[in-house]
């Protein structure tokens, strides 16, 4: 199957499974997708991630956190700069998502990172996607 849009559709399965109560969501790996899971990991949002090599194609599968009343960790997560408008931010204007709650990724000349990260190397780049 072909999406013009990974990332959308990264972030549109794992909206799907967390509203389903699933544990896992497997979907095809890239290095793009692999670092937005690690910036996830590493903020608390997921439990962990693995690049499964299985045949022909790579998949990552991500391990979805819940809390102990089974509410999930990961509230949404919402596209940004899309294929066909690309959003772009110096370091000042790098947004806060939901006062400081959720994270901000961003595409910088240093790689992906969190909006927080961006500031305080100074450093702009493109708004991939909020996690809240």
């Amino acid at each position: 199957m072909s999406v013009n849009d990974a990332i959308a559709d990264m972030l549109t399965r794992i909206r799907n499974a967390v509203a389903a109560g699933q544990d896992t969501v497997v979907m095809p790996a890239s290095r793009m997708k692999t670092a937005i899971a690690k910036i996830m990991k590493d903020e608390g949002f997921i439990k962990d991630y693995e690049l499964v090599r299985g045949g022909v194609r790579r998949t990552l599968k991500i391990y979805l956190r819940y809390t102990d009343g089974k509410e999930p960790t990961i509230k949404g997560v919402q596209r940004v700069s899309k294929p066909g408008l690309r959003i772009y931010v110096r370091d000042s204007e790098i947004p806060r998502v939901y006062g400081g709650i959720g994270i901000a990724i961003l595409s910088t000349t240093k790689g992906l990172m969190t909006g927080q990260e961006a500031r305080r190397n100074s450093l702009g780049g493109e708004v991939i996607c909020y996690v809240w």
